[in-house]
């Protein structure tokens, strides 16, 4: 049992791995997920990382940790400051779904930019049924990918999504063959990985700074500032001049 990361090139791969209970997600392996990121965030070589639960993402929290939780012990037991740290990661962040994702598990999977779920999977929050809502980004996080009217209906009824609906809503970027899903990021992930880490680092950044501001026309003027400044990279005169030589760019690895 545990989580586990192991690097194939400049791709983490962070590994899930309780598979006799589904994956639920118990503090033990919330902190074992804060270990990986801190080791992740070490590696500066890492340009983009991986997610993945086999056979299951993660089916929701342990609910026997929780029953007897009074407000307080609630609070110790959040899997949000871990979470916010996978959301904070500088690199692209990919969700390989399998299986259930559900309750705190979907929460993971929201906490990374991009989401690939097997054509079996299903998603949802079932957190109303057990007397509570979510808890660790589900209500913030949901209504900013889907809109607020599809997250409520999911939240409210605690309906479990099939993929093929959960990429038509645009919670999940791309569905596949339930056996190619790894694969599948693996892709996507050395695609990614092929690109400047600086270049990826500020684009990320940009992105979600700019989702957190109200004024558009100051997000844009954020994001000027973002790319003008890229200009004194070093990624930024080798990309450009290896497009004029029409040569692959050899970036930085740092």
């Amino acid at each position: 049992m545990g989580i586990s990361v192991r690097y194939e090139g400049a791709v983490a791969v962070v590994s899930i791995h309780r598979p006799e209970a589904l994956n639920a997600l118990n503090r033990e392996l919330i902190d074992q997920l804060d270990a990986c990121i801190s080791e992740i965030e070490s590696r500066k070589e890492v340009k983009c990382v991986i997610l993945h639960g086999s056979k299951n993402f993660a089916a929701g929290a342990d609910i026997a940790q929780m029953a007897d939780c009074d407000p307080e012990g609630a609070k110790a037991f959040a899997f949000s400051p871990v979470y916010n740290r996978m959301v904070q990661l500088p690199v692209p962040t990919i969700a390989a779904m399998e299986g259930y994702a559900l309750g705190g598990g979907l929460e993971l999977a929201l906490a990374c930019d991009l989401r690939i779920c097997g054509e079996s999977a299903k998603l949802g929050f079932p957190e109303i049924g057990l007397g509570i809502m979510p808890g660790a980004g589900g209500t913030i996080r949901a209504p900013r990918l889907i809109g607020g009217a599809k997250a409520m209906e999911m939240i409210f009824t605690g309906s479990s999504l099939s993929a093929a609906d959960a990429e038509r809503i645009g919670l999940v970027n791309r569905v596949v063959s339930d056996g190619d899903v790894l694969t599948a990021a693996m892709e996507m992930a050395m695609k990614i990985a092929k690109k400047s880490r600086a270049a990826l680092e500020v684009a990320k950044h940009s992105i979600l700074a700019g989702m957190e501001m109200t004024s558009v026309t100051e997000a844009v003027a954020m994001e000027a500032e973002n790319w003008s400044g890229m200009f004194a990279t070093y990624d930024q005169k080798e990309g450009m001049h290896a497009f004029l030589e029409k040569r692959k760019p050899s970036f930085a690895d740092r």
